[in-house]
């Protein structure tokens, strides 16, 4: 069990690939920080409008309180947030696409004198046609929130 663990993204129109990510951090988690996109910084990278993110930090409120674990989220304006800066973050938990990012994080922890996180490494949650479900995807209403296809 790690004391505090760290998560990010966007979390626009939550899924099952989300889901995942956030079930593995509070289950091995003692406490979760999860850092969640800025506005300004979810429209620079996103090709599909993202919802405000108010109504995001709400979906995601919603969707973590079941865990009955402490738990943080941050408005982060970059790709690494808190995890860069916070020597009591023992450990990230991401996905196989983001799993670069962990390792930049890590290195610049090691250039800061923190400690390195364990990186827990999710797979991709792929839909029923086998490509992975992502927030662009049910928003073009190719598939729903489990992976099936509308």
């Amino acid at each position: 069990m790690f004391e505090k663990i760290v998560i990010g993204g966007t979390f626009d129109l939550l899924h099952r690939g989300h889901m995942a990510v956030l079930d593995t951090g509070f289950r091995i988690g003692k406490k979760v920080v999860i850092g969640l996109t800025s506005d300004e910084f979810a429209s620079r990278f996103r090709v599909v409008k993202t919802a405000p993110y108010e109504k995001r930090k709400s979906t995601l409120e919603t969707y973590i309180r079941s865990f009955k674990k402490p738990y943080e989220i941050v408005r982060i304006n970059d790709s690494y947030g808190v995890a860069t800066i916070d020597p009591e973050i023992d450990c990230i938990v991401v996905s196989e696409e983001t799993l670069l990012r962990a390792e930049e994080i890590n290195a610049i922890r090691f250039k800061k004198g923190l400690k390195k996180l364990v990186i827990v490494v999710m797979p991709i949650v792929v839909a029923k046609d086998g490509t992975p479900i992502s927030s662009e995807r049910i928003a073009k209403k190719e598939i729903d929130s489990e992976g099936n296809p509308r």
